[in-house]
């Protein structure tokens, strides 16, 4: 199969639009529809279908969408790669960091930052992002590493990607300064039973509702924030409280202060690379992460782990 016509029907479901698609890719939009109905006879099944505002993909062109994104990252990958290698330029190749708001609002820069004292110059970004959808863009070759969690609804078990556990980081609750629970010691659910909370995504409430059924309580989510950024806000200006990870407590805002909870909800940390192709500094990253995250969260070693290990308070365990 041409890869072009495959570029060509990835584009056609990311714009959502045959026109569109043609302009940027600078062909007609009957060359754009002759494609796709070409890729279609080739394999048999209908790819798009069309709705009030152009086209979508149908349930068999969304399978191949996915697995064609994937398959064109590869191939670019492989283009870059051949180039890099004859020219030498293979350590100047940008970093692409994916990580999760939490772990990319600290963890994540101080690790870079202590790899480029290592490097000197390298061009790299940085893209937050919730742990499954990073995974995602590791298999498909957007990222280079993916600092994630294994917070519900858990991480996906790929044999083309390799995990390594960073450590476990225990959740506590963030709290206006004036709140009556300011500067008291760990408390127990039950004792926050008539709070209102606030939220940000599904895998943090499910934590939250988990660690409250286990206190015989429930937990009243009563607002959604849109963002990690936007919870914090509810919770400065005394709408609610919420469950935040403890990786964050040191660089909360200053109207946000923290209590922990007895026995905590906890979620394992983890660093997600490609098995192939590697970015020459992946190595060096990885071990600037363990270090950067075993500063905010001591006592808690890395240790390294493959598909089918999970982490409990303790240390990984195969599930």
């Amino acid at each position: 199969m041409d890869l072009t016509v495959w570029r060509t029907f990835v584009t056609v479901c990311r714009l959502g639009s045959l026109s569109a698609a043609a302009a940027e890719l600078h062909h007609t939009q009957s060359a754009v529809s002759r494609q796709i109905a070409g890729l279609e006879r080739q394999l048999g099944v209908p790819l798009m279908e069309r709705h009030a505002r152009g086209v979508r993909p149908t349930a068999a062109g969304e399978v191949f969408r996915h697995h064609a994104l994937a398959t064109l990252n590869e191939a670019d990958r492989a283009v870059r790669a051949a180039r890099e290698a004859g020219d030498g330029a293979a350590f100047n190749r940008p970093l692409t960091v994916g990580a999760t708001p939490s772990l990319a609002a600290g963890v994540v820069p101080e690790a870079i930052r202590a790899l480029l004292k290592e490097t000197g110059s390298l061009r790299w970004s940085l893209l937050p992002g919730l742990s499954a959808p990073l995974h995602d863009r590791v298999v498909a070759g957007e990222l280079d590493i993916a600092v994630v969690t294994d917070a519900p609804p858990g991480l996906p078990h790929d044999p083309r990607t390799e995990r390594r556990f960073l450590g476990v980081d225990d959740m506590v609750v963030a709290l206006p300064v004036d709140h009556p629970r300011t500067g008291g010691g760990p408390v127990r659910m039950r004792a926050l039973a008539d709070e209102t909370w606030a939220e940000d995504n599904d895998g943090s409430a499910a934590l939250l509702h988990q660690h409250a059924a286990r206190a015989g309580v429930s937990a009243r989510i009563e607002l959604t924030a849109a963002d990690l950024p936007g919870k914090l806000a509810l919770v400065a200006t005394g709408h609610a409280i919420a469950l935040i990870p403890g990786v964050l407590t040191r660089g909360l805002r200053t109207d946000v202060t923290t209590v922990s909870l007895v026995d905590p909800p906890t979620r394992g940390v983890y660093t997600v690379v490609p098995r192939r192709d590697r970015h020459p500094r992946t190595a060096a990253l990885l071990d600037h992460l363990a270090t950067a995250f075993a500063s905010v969260r001591p006592g808690h070693d890395g240790v390294t782990s493959g598909p089918g290990v999970a982490a409990d308070r303790y240390g990984p365990k195969v599930r």
